[in-house]
């Protein structure tokens, strides 16, 4: 195996552990110089890819890649990869896993959906996603890589959970009748996809937590683990939210993960409770 990570964030940080040095070679990028050198004095392969220009440090990665993992976001361009690089010069790529959101199915009013549920975004972000996967598939279409497409429910993890808002003060119990949210440990995100990887396996995936909840929940348990009063609660019509965050409160919808458990196995974390006590 020999991968590219583009755009190596907090997931994608999370799948290379989770790789276990399993490839022949790695190469990463990131949006700065800065960045890029932290990286390198980490003992990484760091190239500079901010999406609005080819990368001649990308190219030559991609052109003896096995294994590519895009997990950088879509502009206004589409796919910052496929925008400013010809995916046929990797002519040795076997695999690509597709970072993208349960954001693509938009509202279902709090019913279970799963990966034959057509999408149906609502925001722009999750509208460009689905442009970018669509891409992907067009690309894979024409040259035959295997393509795995996996759709990310709220991501948590160490330094950022709501162990660590209760902490810090900015925890918040917003109550909205009925609404309830999908979420995923990142290392369970690192786990299916480092496995998806390592068996070149395509199609699209939801990657989930068994339990679909109210938000307010997992601040209520995380204030018990901490040993607090959680915080008062606030009707969402009172809340004071960023448009983004109200949009997150205008998708309900409670999605299956079972399509991931056949493919890669068990969950390590299958609800918050377990992975908020492991992060605990």
């Amino acid at each position: 195996m020999r991968l590219v990570i583009v755009g190596y964030g907090y997931s994608s940080r999370a799948i290379h552990q989770a790789l276990d040095n399993g490839f022949e070679s790695l190469t990463v990028t990131t949006r700065t110089a800065e960045k890029a050198e932290q990286l390198r004095a980490d003992g990484l392969d760091a190239v500079v890819f901010d999406g609005t220009a080819p990368s001649d440090g990308l190219a030559s990665a991609l052109a003896s890649a096995t294994h590519l993992i895009m997990s950088a976001a879509p502009g206004d361009v589409g796919d910052p990869l496929l925008a400013q690089h010809e995916i046929a010069v990797a002519r040795d790529l076997q695999w690509v896993g597709y970072l993208s959101t349960v954001g693509v199915y938009g509202n279902h009013d709090g019913a279970w959906i799963d990966e034959t549920t057509p999408a149906d975004p609502q925001s722009k972000r999750s509208k460009l996603r689905v442009a970018a996967e669509k891409a992907w598939l067009h690309r894979q279409a024409k040259i035959g890589f295997a393509l795995g497409v996996f759709r990310l429910a709220g991501i948590y993890g160490q330094g950022r959970s709501a162990l660590d808002k209760v902490r810090d003060g900015t925890a918040r119990r917003i109550i909205k009748p009925g609404q309830v949210f999908n979420r995923i440990h990142v290392d369970d995100i690192g786990r299916v996809v480092a496995s998806g990887a390592a068996q070149s396996v395509g199609g699209i995936f939801n990657v989930t937590d068994d339990e679909p909840c109210p938000p307010q929940n997992v601040i209520a348990h995380a204030s018990s683990l901490v040993g607090v009063e959680p915080p008062p609660e606030i009707a969402f019509e009172d809340a004071d939210l960023s448009p983004m965050g109200r949009s997150f409160y205008g998708e309900n919808k409670r999605v299956s993960n079972a399509k991931i458990k056949k493919a890669f196995g068990p969950m390590l974390y299958p609800t918050y409770r377990e992975g908020l006590a492991g992060l605990l």
